[in-house]
């Protein structure tokens, strides 16, 4: 009986039983936020690691082990981005803790100009782009003033990114600020287009009117994506993946995943279920 079907398989089904196995090449790029696993991590291993699993690109978050910061000297920028030509991972973006919701005058502007240093350095290093974030909502301020104070921010330093070939990327982040109508109001106010979200898998993206509405108001405006663990079932990563897909979403979507005793292990499962999420695999 199995030689009998076996036999009668033909070539044309075991062409198609092979082609199953293949995968086939996403739209979308799988990189990493060096944020918790890999905070500890130089820039040699980040690199390693990354080749070893199939993760094309990384955000380099700012204080971390691979210190890539604005103290370097030219030399070392230049060292940094060499490093990363000479490999097969694409430094996207560095990920600072910029806000800009103070309610200090001071503080706001010293955090615009420091922005402006660290826009620089990704030119420097030879990044695409920085990651900023709101990071709350303060009491003391009616939200709609907040809003366009953090939008009126976003649109000087666009103004900085576009002149040094940069853009930024909004972390949909914070208490309040992370509800996506509030990040839209934000992107409409800064009205620039080197300002885009960082889609950031939050709880409040179901809020309000919902998942799909929510996203329908940043779509246009996703310049990069963070994800934690895609086996989590309270957020729709699946959905995510296919309205991604959707829209032909070309950028990076980057995992944001804790620290593990077998990092390359869990990189490599981190992969295949973002493939197969997407039918990939």
């Amino acid at each position: 009986m199995g030689a009998i079907a076996l036999a009668s398989r033909g070539p044309k089904m075991e062409a198609a039983e092979k082609a199953s196995f293949i995968v086939r090449a996403p739209r979308m790029r799988l990189g990493l936020v060096t944020y918790n696993l890999a905070q500890d991590w130089d820039l040699p291993t980040l690199i390693k690691n990354c080749e070893a699993t199939g993760f094309e690109g990384v955000e380099l978050r700012t204080t971390h082990a691979h210190m890539v910061e604005v103290n370097l000297t030219k030399e070392q920028r230049q060292e940094v981005k060499k490093r990363f030509a000479d490999s097969k991972v694409q430094l996207m973006g560095l990920g600072s803790v910029f806000d800009y919701h103070t309610p200090d005058p001071a503080k706001l502007r010293k955090d615009v100009e420091a922005t402006k240093e660290y826009i620089q350095l990704a030119q420097e290093v030879g990044a695409t782009g920085i990651k900023v974030r709101p990071n709350g909502l303060p009491k003391e301020v009616p939200v709609p003033e907040t809003l366009a104070q953090i939008g009126r921010a976003l649109s000087e330093l666009g103004n900085v990114a576009r002149d040094h070939g940069q853009v930024i990327r909004l972390e949909v982040h914070g208490s309040g600020t992370a509800f996506p109508p509030h990040i839209k109001t934000i992107l409409d106010t800064a009205a620039h287009p080197n300002v885009g979200a960082c889609w950031n898998c939050n709880a409040s993206d179901l809020d309000g009117e919902g998942w799909d509405h929510n996203f329908d108001l940043l779509k246009d405006k996703i310049f990069s994506v963070h994800m934690t663990d895609l086996f989590l079932e309270d957020y729709p990563y699946r959905k995510l993946l296919t309205r991604l897909n959707e829209i032909a979403f070309s950028g990076f979507c980057l995992a944001e995943i804790p620290s593990s005793a077998d990092p390359v292990r869990v990189m490599r499962y981190y992969r295949a279920l973002w493939l197969a999420y997407q039918g990939l695999l």
